[in-house]
């Protein structure tokens, strides 16, 4: 058997304005305090950087990678002379996690599952972000039908319509009482942060949209799962996100009290 390795690993992210505070994780460093050493590598797909910064120079992110491993190769597993290097590079865009510890008998597989794990796109976590969505769609399908609004109310709502021809978000259900325009969307801020941040950059536009459109306001709640970790820095961070864009957010465990409020207000 081999022996376990005693390291630590910190998460690189791409922060490309310091007063958005938005960022996307696009990194992993390794450090391995047994042998001394550290590595680091960098995603190749870069659709999330471009996502939040279409300017964003990937061809610089990717030799800001090229040259911050071999300083490593070259300096060690000093964790303060890696953040030293880190925020200095590519105009203080770069920004670390806090250090994780781990033990692992081999670092460079465990770099590269890391790696998957924080800035990958890997099937197993495609499947889970899915199967996260599919289940609190079907719990507020469920809570509305014990109602009985569920019938009544619009579903798959194309937001293109409101905001850009081919916009491919859909809302997943909503209903409009009294002038205003109610949307819920199931967000599953356990598997797939990213979710949030795309609803919150698209409402501001569906907001207007809707205004110019149907002519009334809107009011839109993300549908997460209940208890979230809140300690959790990037569950936090695209909770503010969605709140900072004035999206409501409800546990499904608030779904019931939803759905009575509907039923109220739609007179069923």
């Amino acid at each position: 058997m081999k022996q376990q390795a005693q390291c630590e690993f910190l998460v690189v992210r791409y922060a490309p304005d310091a007063v958005k505070g938005e960022f996307v994780n696009i990194g992993v460093v390794l450090l391995n305090e047994a042998s001394g050493t550290a590595e680091v590598q960098f995603t190749r797909d870069w659709r999330r950087v471009r996502c939040l910064d279409p300017m964003a120079d990937t061809e610089m992110l990717e030799s800001v990678e090229t040259e911050l491993r071999e300083r490593l190769r070259a300096g060690g597993a000093d964790r303060e002379r890696i953040l030293h290097l880190l925020r200095d590079s590519f105009a203080n865009a770069l920004q670390v996690s806090a250090p994780k510890g781990l033990l692992t008998d081999a670092p460079q597989q465990e770099l590269t599952r890391l790696l998957e794990i924080y800035a990958g796109r890997t099937r197993r976590g495609r499947r889970r972000e899915t199967a996260g969505r599919t289940a609190i769609v079907r719990q507020m399908r469920s809570a509305f039908e014990q109602t009985g609004v569920w019938p009544a109310m619009f579903k798959e709502v194309r937001i293109a319509q409101y905001t850009h021809p081919g916009d491919p978000l859909r809302i997943d259900c909503g209903y409009r009482p009294n002038g205003i325009l109610k949307f819920f969307h199931a967000v599953p801020l356990a598997t797939d942060v990213d979710a949030a941040k795309v609803l919150a950059f698209s409402y501001p536009q569906v907001r207007d949209g809707v205004t110019r459109v149907e002519g009334c306001r809107t009011e839109l709640t993300a549908v997460v799962e209940p208890n979230l970790p809140h300690e959790d820095q990037e569950v936090a961070f695209a909770m503010e996100m969605l709140r900072r864009n004035a999206i409501q957010i409800a546990g499904t465990d608030e779904l019931p009290r939803l759905a009575e409020s509907a039923r109220r207000e739609m007179r069923l």
